[in-house]
């Protein structure tokens, strides 16, 4: 059975915990959780729905993301996933994992939630930064299996910064990558060196310079430490990408028009991506191997969504263009 429990979130807001057994990372059982807006009145019903995938030292908090879909008549769900966020258990390393697919339990199990709890309708999917990352690789492995991401009633995906490559100087791409990866084969839990900054954070949340509340140990402004294991997951999915993806949908990518980094807050990060290099984004969008509609914000922050009024409004505007296409796209490609 079914059994949905109230959130932290409040009024309108329930999780669900799906229990994934023991972590093959060693870390005991692992679970993940999923969540659903359902608002007190509904305005608008399309059947269709959202599933939500946060990135690293993340987790779902964006209630004014759900409140947005939910007035277009989406279903929200987002996941939490195993270690993360509401899924984190005591003694376990937040957001470690050696292997991106480990995911995949989660996400199938989430998607199999959702269009049981919506009638097996249309499903859109929003991914953030890493999550931009583990979703496109996981429709890869879905649509290489019999009938594909439609089959499984996937109908298109919106990626928010996602993080396609490493940035930096190129040296940290080629012979960094090689050191974290021999390392991240026998030491995986040990954390890199000089890794933590509270730049992004700082601009974010109502303790520092941002306008945004969340949960502090579930999201730390300084971020989680970053581990050669997890690293080493990440570059071994990076160069996946870089190969050539098969996403199976078509997919609308957000980014900001700039980046821009510093040790310490200053304003400028407020109206920047603070975490990724935007070249970067540009340069891998063409190999998720379907419809790509690339979209820059000017002022938009790494989190697209959680950027001052005037970027976020813009990008919430550039969804729901985006979406009107999609639909007429997706039937049109039905009735042929």
């Amino acid at each position: 059975m079914t059994t949905w429990a109230p959130d932290v979130l409040g009024d309108g807001y329930q999780q669900l915990t799906i229990p994934l057994g023991s972590d093959p990372d060693g870390e005991g059982d692992v679970k993940a959780t999923l969540i659903r807006y359902q608002p007190a009145q509904v305005t608008k019903r399309t059947g269709r729905a959202v599933l939500y995938v946060h990135g690293f030292t993340d987790y779902f908090f964006q209630e004014h993301l759900a409140e947005h879909f939910a007035k277009q008549g989406y279903a929200f769900f987002a996941l939490d996933l195993r270690k993360c966020g509401r899924s984190l258990e005591p003694g376990q390393t937040a957001h470690f994992v050696s292997d991106l697919t480990l995911y995949d339990k989660e996400l199938n199990e989430a998607l199999r939630v959702v269009r049981d709890q919506t009638g097996g309708g249309e499903v859109l999917l929003v991914a953030h930064s890493t999550g931009g990352l583990v979703l496109p690789l996981w429709l890869d492995r879905l649509q290489r299996k019999a009938g594909g991401t439609a089959n499984l009633g996937i109908s298109g995906v919106i990626l928010n910064s996602p993080w396609f490559d490493l940035h930096g100087p190129s040296y940290l791409r080629s012979v960094g990558t090689v050191a974290v990866g021999a390392v991240g084969r026998v030491k995986q839990k040990s954390v890199i060196p000089k890794t933590g900054l509270d730049t992004y954070g700082v601009s974010l949340h109502v303790e520092g310079n941002g306008i945004w509340n969340y949960n502090l140990e579930w999201k730390p402004l300084g971020g989680f430490p970053i581990t050669f294991g997890w690293l080493r997951a990440v570059r071994r999915g990076h160069a996946k990408l870089h190969r050539g993806l098969d996403i199976g949908v078509p997919a609308l990518i957000l980014r900001s028009k700039a980046s821009y980094f510093a040790p310490r807050y200053d304003p400028a990060v407020d109206t920047a991506d603070a975490v990724l290099d935007v070249r970067q984004i540009a340069r891998w969008a063409g190999c998720l191997g379907d419809r790509t509609t690339i979209v820059p914000i000017p002022g938009a922050r790494h989190d697209v969504f959680l950027s001052s009024d005037e970027p976020r409004a813009k990008a919430f505007a550039e969804v729901d263009l985006w979406l009107d296409w999609l639909h007429g796209h997706n039937s049109a490609e039905a009735n042929l």
